[in-house]
């Protein structure tokens, strides 16, 4: 029997991003995907946020009937991750790739200013029509602005740190792209090294979307970490 790996999307993502990856694995793993919560035309109601977000992921696991699961967690999919991680014990890899991590009103305000979707429209209606198309039938707006509402929570009170993270002790991986433009590395190296048992890769000339990286890299560091024994 394989051992299980799941999938997670970023934020106004979802899982169709992630099929190419999920191929090139699959010979290893039995390989699992979800949308989020209002992501990739999943309905947009009740709670939204990481804690929705993560309940989605804990109710896959459910339902699936996964007691040891690997995690691939892609930007906010990494979040998520390492935020159900802390209670729930089926988790027993993480491998993030260009998640932030260090949140403030700052760094919040600033990812916000750029979801915008009358400018989007405006100056990228490529993009606007893309996101249209992944969220149908929810309105991708709503769902941008959900998701600015969500950075701002998180800017005035982050869920995780150091402190929160402490009693995850299964093996981590963070990764990010050396051109990432929305995380650093060194809110990347400082996650890692407050981790009981985590590591930092780089991925040299890689920017933040998950199309612009190297897919045959990642799956194989993918399936490299996740079948090493701990």
């Amino acid at each position: 029997m394989k051992p299980a790996a799941i999938l997670l999307h970023g934020a106004l993502g979802s899982e169709k991003q992630l099929l190419p990856l999920k191929q090139f694995i699959s010979g290893k793993f039995e390989v699992y995907t979800l949308n989020f919560t209002g992501h990739g035309g999943k309905a947009l109601e009740g709670q939204f946020g990481i804690e929705k977000f993560s309940q989605d992921l804990a109710n896959l696991l459910d339902q699936e009937h996964l007691n040891a699961v690997n995690i691939f967690g892609y930007s906010m999919g990494g979040y998520v991750a390492l935020y159900l991680a802390q209670t729930d014990s089926r988790i027993t890899k993480i491998f993030t790739l260009g998640t932030k991590f260090a949140w403030s009103p700052e760094t919040s305000q600033h990812e916000v200013k750029m979801l915008n979707p009358a400018k989007i429209e405006e100056k990228v209606p490529a993009f606007a029509k893309a996101l249209e198309a992944r969220h149908a039938p929810e309105d991708w707006k709503v769902v941008m602005h959900k998701t600015s509402e969500m950075m701002l929570s998180l800017g005035d009170s982050p869920i995780l740190n150091a402190s929160s993270l402490k009693d995850v002790k299964i093996p981590v991986t963070i990764g990010l792209g050396s051109e990432d433009n929305m995380v650093t590395e060194d809110e990347s190296r400082t996650l890692a090294s407050s981790l009981p048992n985590a590591s930092f890769k780089l991925y040299k000339g890689f920017k933040h979307p998950i199309e612009q990286i190297d897919t045959t890299l990642l799956a194989n560091d993918l399936t490299d970490f996740f079948l090493k024994e701990s």
